[in-house]
């Protein structure tokens, strides 16, 4: 039997925008209200081990980008008593700029990322805005040189992490994007990051206009139910409602922080 683990989402920034800017389509609800984004970082403990899913971005990549910083990554992950400088494993879901800023504090981390994701954000495809627009150049040369330094393990296709936590190759969004498969115990459980943003682009089968590939992105919400102990273990990268749907483990981290399992 596998090993049952803690998971966390731990918010660190917010954006407001409207629901017609979360589908492909360019079509919310029939007002088109307010979907806002949420940010997270998340947490998997157990076993003796602490692994980090995805980094964040500081408050001047907030500023440079238009979001609201809540604050800083590892001050969220302080909260839950883990030291950002001695996290040993970070998988990093995709080198989107909301995904892999701030790894630089996470100095004794090898990072975990997919083979594919490394080729697309240094190739050709990053000269064409709506490719390479989420990316930011010093990120993706920040994770080149951790490469050179042997800080990087690289994936290719579906991969054990360690007993009961496995890397999964989803695509769609972007060409590597990974999702982190968890046992807890409440049953698998399915980190999508931007396999689907919210609840909704996964339940209504409607992609996020970031798209490398919709055929990738729709195939992957079917990926993610295959995943998963059933469609409410799937936990979305930015949807608001999972600060609504899961508790905290604590009053006093309400409103901050999830807990997943």
């Amino acid at each position: 039997m596998n090993p049952q683990y803690e998971v966390y989402a731990i918010k660190y920034a917010h954006h407001e925008r409207r629901a017609a800017e979360n589908f492909l389509d360019g079509k919310g609800d029939p007002h088109d209200g307010p979907m806002p984004l949420d940010y997270f970082v998340w947490l998997i403990r157990g076993e003796g081990r602490e692994i980090v899913v995805d980094t964040g971005f500081s408050a001047a990549m907030a500023t440079k980008r238009g979001r609201k910083h809540l604050r800083c990554p590892t001050e969220g992950l302080r909260l839950l008593k883990t030291k950002p400088e001695e996290v040993r494993d970070v998988v990093i879901t995709h080198l989107h700029y909301d995904h892999v800023g701030s790894f630089e504090l996470f100095p004794a981390a090898t990072f975990h990322l997919q083979d594919a994701e490394m080729r697309y954000a240094t190739g050709r495809h990053m000269q064409e805005p709506q490719y390479g627009g989420a990316y930011e150049v010093e990120d993706v040369v920040g994770m080149v040189r951790r490469a050179y330094a042997g800080r990087v393990r690289f994936h290719e296709g579906d991969a054990e992490l360690c007993p009961g936590v496995s890397l999964h190759l989803i695509g769609g969004h972007t060409m590597g994007l990974q999702v982190v498969r968890v046992d807890t115990r409440r049953g698998a459980l399915v980190l999508a990051s931007d396999a689907s943003h919210f609840y909704a682009n996964l339940e209504q089968a409607r992609p996020f206009p970031i798209v490398w590939s919709v055929p990738d992105m729709v195939q992957g919400f079917r990926r993610l139910r295959e995943l998963a102990e059933s469609t409410g273990h799937i936990i979305p990268g930015h949807d608001p409602l999972v600060l609504e749907r899961y508790p905290a483990p604590s009053p006093a981290l309400a409103g901050i922080v999830a807990r997943l399992d």
